[in-house]
Formats: structure tokens, C-alpha cells, sequence
């Protein structure tokens, strides 16, 4: 598997994950609201679906929300479903997003 680099990008409101070439290989679309980051979508290049990109993306997507001290909101069925098969992540699900 290629090497990758999951960088938050506030402006844009995402996180993505590129390549050692910079190519950006998928992203992790979300919303802030205060102490909550809302996922709303998570998307793969079809070329690299199947070969942990989308994992990668949202579990290091993850551990900046974590060491940000902020929640998540995983409107996103993607993330949604990555917590759940991690239960070690299902504390940062916000209660009123439960």
C-alpha cells in the first residue's frame, strides 16, 4: 500500500489523504459546531477504493478530532460505520449524535 498523509484542511472543511506525490486520494468532508465536527461525507478515487485509504483517512481523521478534545457527529455512513466496527472510537461520538 502506498504511503499516506491524512492532513486536516479547516478552510475546505476536510480532511484528506494524498499520496507521497501529493495526489489527493480521498477526503473526509465535515462541519464544526462548537466542541462537535459534524462527517458528512467520506469519498475514495474509485482507482484507490479497497486499499485502506478510506480507513486511513477517517481513523486518522479521528485522532485529531480526539486530540483536539472535540466530539464527532458521524452523519457520514462511512464513519458511521468505521465507529462501529472500532468500538475504541464510539466515545467520541457526541450523545445528542447517539
Amino acid at each position: 500500500m502506498t504511503a499516506i498523509t491524512v492532513t486536516d484542511r479547516p478552510d475546505d472543511q476536510r480532511f484528506e489523504a494524498a499520496d507521497a506525490d501529493g495526489t489527493v486520494l480521498g477526503v473526509a468532508a465535515y462541519e464544526r459546531r462548537p466542541g462537535v465536527v459534524v462527517f458528512t461525507h467520506t469519498e475514495v478515487d474509485p482507482e484507490h477504493e479497497g486499499h485502506g485509504v478510506g480507513s486511513t483517512l477517517v481513523r486518522e481523521a479521528l485522532d485529531a478530532v480526539r486530540a483536539a478534545g472535540d466530539r464527532i457527529d458521524p452523519q457520514c455512513r462511512f464513519v458511521r460505520a468505521f465507529v462501529a466496527e472500532h468500538p475504541d472510537y464510539a466515545d467520541l461520538v457526541a450523545d445528542d449524535a447517539r
